[in-house]
């Protein structure tokens, strides 16, 4: 379904007390919150633990049917629209990456490889690896239920325990992979084009945020992806203006507004030069 406008979701759409975190039960989640039924951004993190259920999840253009029992997590910024039955079984937790800095080195949260940009939306979860689960899963709704003193201390610790255990599911053969330096810079350069590619998109730019030299930057980028650093803000823009035309009925004019093109056939060309499709063939073929 498409929408003329494409609503951000806060975590106060849940709790406008607690506006870091939440974690409930996925019975009747869509009674209670049916916006997240259409599609959305949040900009926080979505971890849903899935006992049993019937439906299905989208994640930009990835859908995920709801059968076994699994875990889907939901990046923020990803558009991402949730249908499942009334009855369902298990958990839905939801934090911001503010709250998990607040304690953690801000490095930590990118380590987790199931939270990384490119890693896969879901990996099944078999019988035997639920109890530890259901345990840090029940410990952090009731203390988030009771709100004692320093509830949030001890939220963000369980919650640290919690990943720490998804991380195992989802990479058995070792744990957490420490990240080198440059690799911290890509990902803080990454993280950079997420929030700017609108107003910026020279990789110079860029360059002087992360205080190195643009040469230096483009290096790093082909030692550690194989792509420019100009390839990976164009990557960004592409994303961004293909889940543009695939989740709203904005016009082309309007989208390359909004991705910070001076006209609208500056956009044409540089979508199609990019994709081989011209923004209105790629709209046409997605919601076909």
């Amino acid at each position: 379904m498409q929408t003329g406008i494409l609503p951000v979701c806060s975590l106060d759409l849940f709790d406008e007390n607690f506006k870091h975190f939440w974690v409930d039960s996925l019975e009747g989640l869509l009674e209670k919150f049916p916006k997240l039924e259409y599609p959305h951004k949040n900009n926080f993190y979505t971890l849903l633990i899935i006992d049993q259920a019937q439906g299905e999840i989208e994640i930009d253009n990835e859908k995920v049917t709801l059968i076994d029992a699994k875990i889907i997590i939901i990046k923020p910024r990803c558009i991402n629209s949730i249908k499942i039955n009334n009855k369902a079984s298990g958990k839905m937790i939801c934090f911001s990456e503010d709250f998990f800095s607040l304690r953690y080195n801000n490095n930590i949260l990118s380590q987790f490889a199931f939270l990384d940009r490119k890693a896969k939306t879901s990996f099944r979860l078999a019988e035997i690896q639920r109890q530890k689960i259901d345990i840090l899963l029940q410990l952090m709704q009731e203390e988030y239920r009771l709100q004692k003193n320093e509830t949030t201390k001890v939220i963000r610790s369980y919650l640290n325990i919690f990943l720490f255990e998804l991380e195992r599911l989802y990479s058995p053969m070792g744990i957490v992979k420490n990240r080198n330096i440059k690799q911290d810079k890509i990902q803080q350069f990454e993280k950079l084009i997420e929030s700017h590619f609108v107003t910026q998109k020279m990789p110079s730019s860029y360059a002087e945020m992360l205080n190195i030299s643009a040469n230096y930057l483009n290096k790093l980028c082909k030692e550690e992806t194989g792509q420019t650093a100009g390839d990976l803000i164009r990557k960004q823009i592409i994303i961004e203006a293909q889940r543009i035309l695939h989740f709203t009925n904005y016009s082309i004019n309007e989208i390359a507004d909004k991705l910070g093109f001076e006209n609208v056939s500056y956009f044409v060309t540089f979508f199609k030069k990019q994709t081989n499709k011209t923004p209105e063939q790629f709209r046409k073929e997605e919601n076909h």
